[in-house]
């Protein structure tokens, strides 16, 4: 694969903003687009509803729940999504179900030469889980990443007692390197994580196209 070397793009994504998909699984058509100053509604609804689905999972931040989650602390986030994107440093993407916002992608920590490197995480409303949405669109993102981004190497770093995500990656071929030590404070502690990561030589086809293979999706 190459990778981009024009110096007047190693500021910015080649690959943001962008809309990817669309993928039917059993729990509806999965997209992905850019977060939009508007999602702030339907982003605080969800969160607030699901502290008991979310919270074990997320790193800890100051204020309560409730506090960090309500729509007015929206537009500073989404501003500073928008940065990351805008600057090459991260690809802040929406899930949509059916057009409806129901979660979210992040690839962050993007490192271009030498690593061409970044992270992935990922969370969906409760709603919605089960139903093969969150590796479709974790597919997408892969597979934009791989492709137009022109990376080489993702990560994602779960907490061992997070099934469902480990699920996830398992799904999309990610394997297990190791495990982080107190990597992240979440819950009141510095927990462990595993470490998954995912290389270009690791696919011998696209991440969507494997999961479409394996019955789990059709493109539509």
């Amino acid at each position: 694969m190459g990778y981009p070397t024009d110096p007047i793009q190693l500021g910015r994504h080649p690959g943001w903003p962008a809309t990817l998909g669309r993928l039917r699984v059993p729990g509806g058509l999965v997209g992905l687009r850019p977060v939009r100053l508007r999602d702030g509604g339907a982003w605080s609804a969800i969160r607030s509803r699901d502290e008991d689905h979310l919270a074990p999972w997320e790193p800890f931040a100051a204020g309560s729940w409730a506090q960090r989650n309500t729509p007015a602390e929206w537009p500073a986030r989404w501003y500073g999504l928008r940065r990351l994107g805008r600057s090459g440093l991260g690809l802040p993407f929406a899930i949509t179900v059916g057009g409806r916002f129901a979660g979210q992608v992040m690839v962050g920590n993007v490192v271009r030469d030498p690593l061409w490197s970044a992270y992935v995480g990922y969370w969906l409303d409760s709603r919605l889980t089960r139903g093969g949405v969150t590796t479709a669109a974790v597919a997408l993102v892969v597979d934009h990443c791989f492709g137009p981004v022109g990376l080489h190497r993702l990560e994602a770093t779960v907490r061992p007692e997070n099934e469902a995500s480990r699920r996830v990656l398992d799904k999309l071929g990610f394997r297990e390197e190791g495990l982080f030590r107190r990597y992240l404070n979440v819950e009141g502690g510095w927990r462990d994580h595993l470490c998954y990561a995912l290389t270009v030589e690791d696919l011998d086809v696209g991440a969507v196209y494997r999961l479409i293979r394996e019955g789990r999706a059709t493109r539509r």
